[in-house]
């Protein structure tokens, strides 16, 4: 079954990755990496969830932002590739995941599960799962709860 079929049948159809809100691109790639810009909970043009975990966003609610947020990092690396069919055996080499969250609030990790688990899904436990960090902030742009950035490797092209 393609990364596509899967996220279709998990109900999470791959789209049109999100316009940059900034100057920057989205995925850039460089021989056989793919570097995915920090991804916000993005979905149909509005932000998910907005706010900070802990003080009007539950840990529920942050782990379905950051599972978007992956969605999203998988659509900018599929533009950067030039199609769907290239994310076959792509493997997630480095996820960092960015939460705003209160004062005192420690659960980052499980926050982020929600980008690593999509991932493991779509691609597989030996492709989907790599090195992470889970890192408290005080904001976001636009004031996401969550941002999470990807670098993922590609076959050989």
């Amino acid at each position: 079954m393609s990364v596509a079929e899967r996220l279709r049948e998990l109900g999470v159809p791959l789209g049109s990755p999100a316009r940059p809100l900034a100057l920057y691109r989205p995925a850039l790639l460089r021989g056989e990496l793919v570097l995915v810009s920090g991804q916000l909970p993005m979905r149909d043009g509005a932000l998910l969830h907005p706010g900070r975990v802990g003080d009007g966003v539950g840990l529920d609610e942050a782990r379905a932002a950051a599972r978007q947020c992956a969605l999203n990092g998988l659509a900018a690396a599929a533009a950067a590739l030039g199609s769907e069919a290239a994310l076959e055996g792509m493997r997630v080499l480095r996820t960092a995941g960015y939460v705003a969250a209160t004062p005192g609030f420690d659960q980052q990790p499980e926050v982020i599960d929600g980008a690593s688990e999509l991932l493991r899904e779509a691609l597989g436990d030996e492709n989907g799962v790599g090195a992470r960090a889970a890192i408290g902030v005080a904001s976001l742009p636009r004031g996401a709860c969550v941002e999470v950035e990807f670098l993922f490797a590609t076959e050989a092209r």
